[in-house]
């Protein structure tokens, strides 16, 4: 379920608050990212921004000053706050990194798409690296952030990995990461919400049975 279909259980009688998960916190950043691009370069056309025109129709979020993305930047913000403690430093890199890399609407699909290589990329590095640590249960927060943020500083600083893959891999990352300008502070912050989500999420043991 993602948050267009259960809308992290607001509104709904008789059940308790639910905040959403991986899917959900990656719709959320979507729609940031994608508000961000449509305020900064003034696009008129919802199509453009899908997340955004999905986000708009569900929560019903009213156009601000005649501008797309104005009031889903506001609305997408403050739900990744409230809901899984997101710092402002979070946001203010996002923003720094669509006005660097999105001068004009032929920047945009480049960039999407380099971003989600990017995390793509450094999610897949960061199962490799970590493994057992993600194992570490959720109580211990402090722990499993502090094993997140040496896990990235690795990944930022070393230059010499044992296996070819994840040394290829690495190498991407830090590519990506130059590009898009986010630091490593950014990087444990999004790798640990989604590692957090992730551990929360019931198993699927039919799945597990298949296997």
């Amino acid at each position: 379920m993602s948050i267009f279909s259960n809308i992290f259980g607001r509104g709904k009688k008789n059940s308790p608050q639910v905040v959403g998960n991986v899917e959900d916190f990656a719709s959320l950043t979507r729609v940031y990212f994608q508000s961000v691009i449509a305020v900064n370069l003034g696009i008129t056309n919802i199509r453009f921004v899908p997340d955004v025109a999905n986000f708009k129709r569900i929560f019903k979020i009213p156009t601000q000053n005649g501008k797309l993305g104005l009031g889903e930047k506001t609305a997408s913000r403050k739900m990744l706050m409230q809901d899984y403690g997101i710092s402002e430093n979070f946001f203010k890199e996002i923003d720094a990194s669509v006005r660097k890399n999105c001068r004009t609407q032929n920047d945009v699909q480049p960039y999407l798409f380099m971003y989600q290589g990017f995390s793509n990329d450094l999610m897949m590095l960061m199962g490799n690296l970590m493994q057992w640590k993600f194992r570490i249960p959720g109580i211990f927060k402090k722990t499993l952030y502090g094993l997140t943020q040496k896990a990235v500083h690795d990944v930022c600083t070393r230059t010499v990995w044992k296996a070819d893959d994840v040394h290829k891999t690495a190498t991407t990352v830090r590519q990506y990461k130059e590009r898009l300008g986010y630091s490593e502070a950014w990087m444990t912050e999004y790798v640990y919400n989604i590692v957090l989500l992730a551990k929360k999420e019931p198993k699927n043991k039919d799945a597990e049975e298949k296997a």
